[in-house]
């Protein structure tokens, strides 16, 4: 629309009249940084920028090099949860930025064109914070002697200072997945397995509260029903397995202790080459309705009401 680009997975679906450009505002300090709670950020500026989908890779490539050699690398994702509309996942201990910047370039695709996804990175020393959306506008954050850094960076890009800068949120807007991964072709990757190779590779957790289970309202939802999936890794050249495991719970941690010991079971029941690691790569909640039809496919009959912790199902995919 005009001179504006917009992703493969995510764009308007009315017309609109858009406007690239970026926003600058300043932020407070979160809190006492001699405290070292590496969330408690310090002042800092910053920008909301919307340029054009084919300049977003180039902007971030200039925004990268402005950061450290260690970073906590950040992802979204809209996942399937049914109470959670995005899955913010983060990393609690640093990684070298090569590292980072090469499933940058691995996955260039499913980062900067899918509707479903947003991601960035993080650094304490100097603050400084770059992150795409899932609407693939690019937000900065960068403590107070990186201003003019940054400022020359986006100015480099023809990007200058305006009151509302518009991307494909300015407008009723559809996303969708532009990750395509037919049966046949085993050799590419799916959606899923992106999210749990980076899940591994940047050392991710999700970022929620694991003791409780609460929805995007902060209600609290008591017992649910979950379905996780495991991956099983072994020895020599034998390919991963994968298990499901659905479960009650009242909580992450107790849904992922008990779908840990499901799949530690499943293990022993195997003969072949020597499992060497089993993880657990989704835990996402489920409808009641949805939960009893999952179950009913697996073999499983439901006991007890719904409000009953334990496991319903564990087998292989």
């Amino acid at each position: 629309m005009g001179d504006m680009r917009f992703p493969l997975g995510v764009y308007p679906v009315e017309p609109m009249q858009p406007v690239q450009g970026y926003t600058l505002t300043f932020e407070p300090s979160d809190g006492d940084d001699d405290e070292g709670d590496w969330e408690e950020w310090p002042d800092r500026y910053v920008f909301d920028a919307v340029i054009s989908a084919e300049r977003v890779e180039p902007l971030c490539r200039m925004l990268f090099s402005l950061m450290p050699g260690r970073v906590y690398p950040i992802l979204d994702v809209i996942g399937r949860d049914a109470y959670r509309e995005i899955d913010p996942f983060v990393a609690y201990d640093p990684i070298p930025m090569d590292r980072f910047l090469d499933a940058v370039r691995a996955f260039r695709g499913f980062f900067f064109e899918d509707g479903m996804c947003g991601f960035g990175a993080m650094s304490q020393e100097p603050f400084f914070y770059v992150f795409v959306d899932e609407h693939k506008i690019v937000t900065v954050r960068g403590q107070a002697d990186l201003k003019e850094k940054i400022e020359g960076v986006l100015h480099a890009f023809d990007l200058a200072v305006c009151e509302e800068p518009a991307g494909a949120d300015a407008a009723v807007h559809e996303h969708r997945s532009v990750v395509i991964a037919p049966e046949d072709r085993p050799e590419l990757l799916s959606f899923d397995e992106i999210v749990e190779r980076l899940r591994h590779d940047w050392r991710l957790v999700l970022n929620i509260d694991p003791d409780t289970n609460v929805d995007d309202d902060g209600r609290d939802l008591g017992v649910t029903g979950w379905r996780c999936i495991a991956v099983a890794r072994f020895a020599g050249d034998e390919p991963p397995r994968y298990a499901e495991i659905l479960l009650r719970a009242g909580s992450l941690n107790d849904a992922e202790d008990l779908a840990q010991d499901a799949t530690d079971d499943l293990i022993d029941t195997l003969e072949g080459p020597e499992c060497t690691e089993a993880e657990l790569v989704a835990s996402d909640r489920l409808r009641p309705e949805v939960f009893k039809a999952m179950a009913k496919e697996a073999g499983a009959k439901l006991k007890g009401h719904m409000t009953r912790v334990g496991v319903v199902s564990a087998r292989f995919l």
